[in-house]
């Protein structure tokens, strides 16, 4: 622990400002939902970074990433909460979770995970009305305080790159594989 990690007194909120561009630049088309938009423009998918659509759900690339690779999975529905989504687009969800995991750790040699959604603006949800999931890579040893502390995430590669990686690792693995 550093000196200065070291003197901060407990239980102080650390400000991310910078977020709030993240979240001034969901305001795009469809009532604000950028989800919205790229499932109504799938001529988009190359410059909206869609990876896959599926009959129920798609994913795409963050735009904002945490790290390479972040991922979001999405259902079609502009639903917000988990009982708002039937069965099929529930189960056809998760697949997707399963094989974006598997094509991203084949494409980016991520050693873990962070799978997870935000429900409500106070659980972190930036896009609080369409509900989506995160699929966040990660590798031993890359847990920082930088993106809180410094404003700035290290991502190591172009998106459209990445995006290349992921389907190519997708197609050699045979997938996504919905049912």
């Amino acid at each position: 622990m550093t000196d200065t990690a070291a003197n901060l007194p407990h239980n102080r909120n650390l400000w991310a400002p910078w977020r709030m561009e993240y979240i001034d630049s969901l305001a795009q088309n469809n009532n604000g939902c950028f989800l919205c938009h790229h499932r109504d423009h799938p001529d988009q998918d190359e410059s909206n970074l869609v990876l896959w659509r599926g009959r129920h759900t798609f994913s795409l690339l963050n735009r904002f990433p945490y790290t390479g690779g972040h991922s979001l999975v999405a259902p079609y529905a502009h639903v917000a909460e988990l009982a708002d989504l039937d069965g099929a687009a529930m189960l056809e969800m998760v697949q997707m979770l399963r094989d974006l995991q598997k094509a991203l750790a084949a494409a980016v040699h991520a050693q873990g995970f962070n799978i997870g959604i935000n429900i409500g603006r106070c659980a972190g949800a930036g896009l609080p009305g369409h509900l989506h999931a995160h699929v966040v890579p990660r590798w031993s040893g890359d847990t920082n305080f930088m993106p809180v502390l410094d404003g700035a995430t290290v991502i190591p590669i172009r998106l459209e790159t990445l995006r290349g990686q992921v389907l190519q690792a997708a197609a050699e693995l045979n997938l996504p594989q919905l049912s």
